[in-house]
């Protein structure tokens, strides 16, 4: 693809309302791209795919994956959200950045790729609901895919490979108590017992501590409890939001959890996992090679949901994700054009 081509699709897909659960259009606007380049595309719900050879079960097989959803333009915007316009060098639009210009660059990088025989099998996939975590995003379309063995995870950290990535779990937590009257002091106060359960939240520190993301983070973030001044109350709820170090499953820590405290722990779901490549990972290592510098990233992406091997790395910075006027520098896009062909053109990894 030329370099018009890319700037040309990114602003069809800009022009494209494609607010997460809603990406019907933008993802038809995909599946003619791949038509159009040569391509046999798939999808399922509003995700979209093609491969880029016959499959070969003898080889291991890299995943190309950038998001086709975006947020709800933010309050600010003084540009229309949905009307790419270039200014100097920067091309603005809801979601140029996050991550319109990942997928483009990706898809261009597919395409290049193809031309030659490479050591691996490639799938590149427009990846919907990536933004609320839905059910209709990427875990739909696994099942489809054959087996994964590296995935590169398109989203702006400005061509730095993020090696590591926090999980997320939520807790529901419920302390129930005994109620009684106030004046008489009966019962038994569930919001003491709360305090007990708060506490060794905001104390405690699981013993793995990542050399990347340093040790699991648990934030208390909600409490609600009683009805009237004068009942003790029976029940007390609270929320607590749980970052999770790559040391640990989801479901172990829950199970730690649930050892210490008293309170009923209910988590919202466990399948927000935290990711982590290691260093010497040929991908890493080429990267490295390239001047590039690992880092953990503060944001989540669709690797909390990959069951193997993945890398996120993309053209724009995270900081313009979720913002009024939201941009892509055209410079970047150009860089990310070689930097990901430069990456994966020979790359051999292991099956």
């Amino acid at each position: 693809m030329e370099f018009r081509e890319v700037i040309s699709l990114l602003e069809r897909l800009i022009k494209t309302p494609s607010i997460s659960r809603d990406e019907s259009a933008v993802a038809d606007i995909v599946w003619d791209e791949f038509l159009r380049l040569g391509f046999q595309p798939q999808r399922k719900g509003n995700n979209v795919w093609a491969e880029a050879w016959a499959y070969d079960a003898g080889k291991p097989t890299i995943l190309l994956d950038a998001h086709l959803d975006t947020v709800k333009p933010v309050a600010g915007w003084v540009r229309d959200p949905f009307t790419p316009s270039v200014e100097g060098e920067r091309l603005y639009g809801l979601g140029s950045n996050d991550t319109g210009a990942s997928l483009v660059s990706l898809i261009a990088t597919f395409v290049r790729l193809a031309q030659r025989e490479q050591p691996y099998n490639l799938i590149c996939l427009a990846s919907a609901e990536e933004e609320v975590t839905g059910i209709g995003g990427v875990r739909m379309v696994l099942g489809e895919l054959p087996k994964i063995d590296f995935a590169i995870v398109g989203e702006p950290t400005q061509m730095h490979p993020a090696v590591a990535e926090r999980g997320l779990m939520v807790f529901d937590c419920v302390a129930r108590g005994v109620s009684g009257h106030a004046a008489r002091q009966e019962g038994v106060n569930a919001i003491y017992k709360a305090m007990e359960d708060i506490e060794w939240f905001r104390s405690y520190t699981f013993p793995r501590i990542s050399p990347m993301l340093g040790p699991v983070k648990m934030s208390v973030t909600g409490i609600e409890a009683g009805t009237q001044h004068n009942v003790i109350p029976a029940e007390c709820r609270f929320v607590v939001d749980v970052r999770v170090n790559e040391c640990y499953q989801n479901e172990e820590l829950l199970a730690l959890v649930r050892e210490q405290v008293h309170s009923e722990v209910t988590p919202r779901s466990t399948h927000l996992s935290s990711s982590f490549i290691a260093e010497d990972h040929p991908a890493v290592k080429r990267l490295k090679d390239m001047g590039r510098e690992p880092f953990a990233s503060p944001t989540m992406s669709n690797q909390a949901v990959m069951p193997f091997t993945t890398l996120k790395l993309g053209p724009g910075d995270s900081a313009r994700s979720h913002t009024a006027d939201e941009y892509i520098q055209l410079s970047e896009i150009e860089q990310a054009l070689e930097s990901y062909y430069d990456l994966l053109n020979g790359l051999k990894i292991k099956s």
